[in-house]
């Protein structure tokens, strides 16, 4: 949807002469934050051996500088992303840790020493696994994402960080659950060839989704119809015609929602009448045809 958003606003689809790769591009765009992400994450938490380290090497340490709690530091998930092979080389790839700031790795880390939920965490003696994976949970999303300067940060780097946001904070949290998992496909090889069928089909169907639409658009001009919704109307045909896994019910909440996040407040109300309407239609019709997912992989 954001790329053929992009497409259309230029003007000229011509300029895009591979529109496939550059769905690519978009995922590796969308990879490289994910993996930037996690590296900060990772960052904050290690920075309690660097904390120890500069504490102890005043020329006049505290007993407190002496004795600076590093139990973050060899936290056991952190670890496990750590030596995952998969984030080690997608480190390398991105250079992730040149484009981190280093100065706000340690204002959070230190705005984390000061919570109490850190002091829980250190004063535990074991290493529970939901206290570790509790602790990098919390760097995550109370001290992470809602501060300011983290978020400007992240703007700077990714321009992609508006669109991408919430999907990122479900994959790392999904990470935390399962931190062996391949860093290096955004997707699944299954995922990427509908991704892919879809951004083809609308291309190539994109003149007969439109003569289609046109008729229920009653009193709008379709040129006047904003342009990401005209989009999204027709990602919305092309699943319910030649997408026969994928039930219609599915589909029309999927570009509702779509419509509600993406456009404007009224695109959801009005992309689930044409959508709904346009539905009736191609099933009295005969034109819709859907199979059972589970019966189409036997």
């Amino acid at each position: 949807m954001q790329l053929l958003y992009i497409m259309e606003s230029a003007g000229d689809q011509k300029i895009f002469k591979d529109p496939v790769h550059e769905l690519q591009m978009q995922l590796d765009k969308s990879r490289e934050l994910f993996i930037f992400l996690l590296t900060f994450l990772t960052e904050v938490a290690r920075y309690a051996e660097t904390d120890a380290r500069k504490k102890a090497s005043k020329y006049l340490p505290s007993e407190a500088d002496l004795n600076v709690n590093i139990k973050a530091a060899g936290n056991e998930l952190l670890w496990k992303i750590l030596e995952n092979d998969s984030f080690k080389k997608a480190q390398e790839l991105d250079k992730s840790l040149l484009k981190m700031d280093k100065d706000l790795v340690k204002a959070i880390y230190n705005k984390l020493i000061e919570t109490e939920e850190y002091k829980t965490y250190i004063n535990e003696l074991s290493r529970d696994k939901k206290n570790e994976k509790g602790l990098l949970d919390f760097i995550f999303n109370t001290l992470m994402l809602p501060n300011e300067d983290f978020e400007l940060h992240i703007e700077e780097l990714f321009n992609n960080w508006d669109d991408d946001g919430e999907m990122m904070q479900q994959l790392v949290n999904n990470f935390l659950q399962k931190p062996t998992q391949d860093t290096r496909q955004m997707i699944t090889s299954e995922k990427w060839i509908f991704a892919k069928t879809l951004l083809t089909t609308k291309m190539e169907k994109d003149e007969f989704t439109l003569e289609l639409i046109k008729p229920k658009l009653k009193n709008w001009d379709a040129d006047r119809i904003a342009v990401l919704d005209m989009i999204i109307m027709q990602l919305g045909v092309c699943e319910l015609l030649y997408f026969e896994t994928i039930p219609t019910k599915v589909t029309i909440n999927e570009y509702i929602d779509l419509a509600k996040d993406y456009s404007t407040p009224q695109s959801g109300q009005f992309v689930n009448g044409i959508l709904d309407n346009l539905h009736k239609e191609l099933l009295a019709a005969g034109k819709i045809h859907k199979v059972d997912f589970k019966q189409k992989k036997h």
